[in-house]
């Protein structure tokens, strides 16, 4: 996965369908996701489209996310917030300002409003889940519930 530097890089140098076709890319790329893990407890709320996220806690107390959506561009932003905290600490998953990291790419402003209304959820569960993470409270590959 690219950092979001590289993707915000590549980003500011595109226009218009440029970014919408970025951005289905960057969906593209995610690591699949296999479908038993696209449950309730995974489910993203509030997101127009459908949208799972699945942390796995790595040996090296890193969190990795499987991610997925049905719509092309919604599993686009999924990776972009993805690729702000993909591999880290999940301390300092959960102390990510996401939504800071995000910025630059002011996707209120490119996208319509129901491709971005889910976003702060997506966010809220993988600082809370990575919370979890941090204080002990995850098992390995569990999600939880957020």
């Amino acid at each position: 996965m690219r950092s979001l530097d590289d993707i915000r890089e590549e980003y500011e140098f595109s226009e218009g369908d440029e970014r919408y076709r970025l951005l289905i890319g960057l969906g593209a790329e995610l690591d699949p996701m296999p479908d038993a893990l696209k449950t309730d407890a995974t489910k993203v709320r509030g997101c127009s489209a459908s949208v799972w996220v699945y942390p796995m806690a790595q040996d090296d107390g890193t969190l990795h996310f499987l991610a997925d959506s049905n719509a092309a561009i919604t599993k686009g932003i999924v990776s972009l917030v993805i690729s702000a905290v993909q591999d880290r600490p999940a301390a300092e998953v959960a102390q990510t300002d996401i939504a800071a990291a995000l910025e630059p790419f002011d996707l209120k402003n490119q996208l319509s409003s129901n491709r971005t209304q889910g976003v702060p959820n997506m966010i809220a569960l993988i600082r809370e889940t990575a919370a979890r993470y941090a204080q002990g409270a995850g098992s390995t590959g569990a999600a939880g519930t957020a």
